[in-house]
């Protein structure tokens, strides 16, 4: 907002558990800044913020979303709030990642009923990986059998003393500690506590008041809001959103403790600093890219430097190509609100730029800012695509596309070695909503089945085989013998050795040879999967004057290799995936025992932030339906991170049946 200086701007992100009442904590200061005029309710899906078919229909937030609004403090300064609303369930991390990596603060909202929650604890390890500042919310205590100082109690053995009350419960009512009157014992003590902690961050405040000489009003609020930058004093606010209770105080927190883009700086991947001034040039990052149902493409901006005017000319300097803007835009949810211009804090976005997505860097022409990209975990679930009927199937690789370009936790590609498009992401809920997306906005319906197992075959011993091609049916002949043998390949050995001597095969003949062995490599003669870490050595065979030809020593050298093969023990590889398992203590047994069971083998186990965080190697055949499965034994209250580690031998009990699941696939087709 242009009447609005850079130091009045807080822009912040809420991040909490699901069903922590962000959303609703959201459409209550959406409503106190004026930006609906009735207070938007998730239950009647009238949410400025979940405004989508699927957010509606499942009645919780699935995309970020950002909303800019101005207010006038207590003490008469006018401040623009820019804030963004997350998804509080994991199957959304990604939104929740890109959201927060363009914020300069943090509120974590906390349910007074069910206290942190795993989606809690994830939501202040991303503000610690990131370095923001961060404030508390604790909302429904307007609810029975709820206790301020008992949930305060909680936040402050898991997150220390740092973490204080800025505004408080007291006769029923929301009070902004810093302004009662002394008297109240109990405010008087977080009052005390907010004094010391301010005094803390600055060490001129803290001889004073270790001198016992009291600070005035202004040195207390900077040494408060250097206290909350720095991460000495992390702000606790009491609201009940839904009787518009604690939201005024809330507004005036944080305008008077969070930071402004002047005070937070951003440093680019070189770690250099960006000149947050509207007068220096225009630099934005690109944090969310989605093709909106009423605004077309959209190119989410952060503004970390100058100013954005409509038409001005800017360079990707990712992509290396210019972009003109059209019109700028404020996401305040379906209603995007046209302005003229944008500057350092803002969100803003951008339609119908031709070559930008997300992760890139805009800037004024001539202008060059490496920023490092937002990087996603690994995805945890996996399915294989199928279109509903034949004609559905040149559809669906243009609305997948259209799907990862929305939300980059989404992955999707072709399986070489089973034929099978697979699609995958953060969860079942994840996918689920992707496909709903793939129905409604490109009409496109898709089912999904567990996807196959992308096992491989090797040996385990030496293998000698032989094959003589020889075929005579009038005319010229196809002669072609060959002798070769197969053994394990050591790490940095070639797959392939020419050990031919006396002109037995001829020079000009060996690459066909060698073009049958890699042929033989992609079906091997146990079940018909890729073979690896195999060396073939050709060093015999014959040939034929006349009837000798390349396709005659391919097929000599193809059933020569399978021979072989079949005589060096071959053994069935399986994908062995790395899992780590994050879950309450009295969870441990029940995961322990279900790792163990799903043929895993434990590595270790740490504690993170009070929870039990298990490492196991486990294969990937026994992972397809973990996700669901922790839900329904934690409760939802355990999480996961999964990346494949390498491939192992498969038991012969479990090969056994998948070599005959392939022999009687291959007996259907034929």
């Amino acid at each position: 907002m242009k009447d609005v200086a850079i130091a009045d701007v807080r822009n912040f992100v809420l991040m909490g558990h699901m069903g922590s009442g962000k959303t609703t904590l959201c459409d209550a200061l959406l409503f106190k800044l004026g930006l609906n005029d009735r207070l938007g309710s998730v239950p009647a899906g009238t949410s400025m913020s979940d405004y989508t078919e699927e957010e509606i229909g499942r009645k919780h937030s699935i995309y970020s979303q950002s909303f800019t609004g101005a207010y006038k403090t207590s003490s008469g300064a006018k401040v623009q709030f820019t804030f963004s609303d997350t998804p509080g369930t994991e199957d959304f991390v990604g939104q929740v990642m890109c959201a927060s990596r363009v914020s300069d603060a943090a509120l974590v909202v906390v349910d007074a009923a069910s206290g942190i929650q795993v989606g809690t604890t994830k939501a202040w390890r991303r503000c610690s990986d990131l370095g923001l500042p961060r404030g508390v919310v604790i909302t429904g205590l307007d609810r029975e059998n709820v206790d301020f100082n008992r949930i305060l109690g909680e936040i402050q053995k898991v997150w220390s003393h740092k973490c204080v009350p800025v505004t408080a419960i007291s006769a029923g009512a929301v009070v902004d500690v810093r302004t009662v009157p002394d008297g109240n014992d109990e405010l008087q003590a977080f009052k005390n506590a907010l004094l010391e902690r301010s005094a803390e961050a600055d060490d001129a405040l803290l001889e004073k008041f270790l001198a016992g000489t009291a600070l005035t009003a202004e040195e207390t609020a900077r040494g408060m809001r250097g206290a909350v930058k720095n991460g000495a004093l992390v702000p606790v606010f009491a609201v009940m959103a839904l009787k518009d209770l604690g939201i005024k105080e809330l507004l005036n927190g944080i305008a008077d403790l969070f930071p402004s883009p002047m005070d937070v700086g951003v440093k680019d991947a070189e770690g250099q600093s960006i000149n947050p001034s509207p007068d220096a040039p225009f630099v934005g990052f690109v944090w969310r890219s989605v093709t909106d149902p009423f605004s077309g493409k959209l190119a989410y901006v952060r503004v970390l430097s100058g100013t954005l005017k409509e038409g001005m000319e800017l360079f990707n300097s990712v992509k290396g190509q210019k972009e003109r803007v059209g019109s700028i835009l404020l996401p305040n949810g379906k209603k995007p609100q046209p302005v003229p211009e944008a500057r350092a804090g803002d969100i803003i976005a951008l339609a119908k730029l031709k070559h930008t997505t997300l992760n890139d860097v805009v800037g004024a022409a001539g202008v060059k800012t490496p920023l490092p990209p937002i990087t996603f975990p690994h995805p945890v679930v996996w399915l294989a695509v199928f279109g509903k009927d034949q004609s559905e199937d040149d559809k669906i690789s243009m609305a997948l596309h259209r799907v990862i370009e929305d939300d980059p936790t989404i992955k999707a590609e072709r399986n070489a070695d089973t034929n099978e498009l697979v699609i995958s992401g953060m969860g079942d809920a994840h996918l689920d909503v992707a496909r709903e997306v793939m129905k409604h906005r490109s009409h496109v319906e898709v089912e999904f089945k567990t996807p196959k197992v992308s096992y491989k075959e090797t040996v385990t011993a030496l293998g000698d085989g032989h094959y003589k091609h020889k075929k005579q049916s009038g005319g010229r002949g196809q002669y072609g013998e060959v002798y070769c043998k197969v053994q394990p390949k050591k790490k940095d050995e070639e797959w392939f050795e020419d050990k031919v001597v006396g002109g037995v095969i001829p020079r000009n003949f060996i690459p066909a040879c060698e073009k049958g062995f890699a042929e033989a490599r992609v079906r091997g003669a146990l079940a018909g999967y890729p073979v690896v870490d195999v060396k073939v050595t050709v060093y015999d065979g014959s040939y034929h004057d006349v009837d000798s030809s390349e396709i005659a020593f391919k097929i000599a050298a193809l059933r020569a290799f399978r021979e072989a093969m079949t005589k060096a023990k071959p053994v069935l590889l399986e994908p062995i995936m790395t899992v780590k398992v994050v879950v309450p203590d009295h969870f441990m047994g029940d995961i322990n025992g279900d790792i163990n069971h799903k043929r895993g083998r434990i590595l270790g186990v740490d504690v993170e932030e009070g929870m039990q965080a298990i490492t196991a190697d486990v294969p990937q055949s026994e992972m397809f339906r973990f996700c669901s499965e922790l839900r329904s034994i934690t409760g939802g209250r355990g999480f996961f991170e999964m990346a494949f580690s390498r491939y192992d031998i498969v038991p012969s009990n479990i090969a056994q049946k998948v070599i005959a699941a392939a022999d009687k696939h291959k007996d259907e087709e034929e």
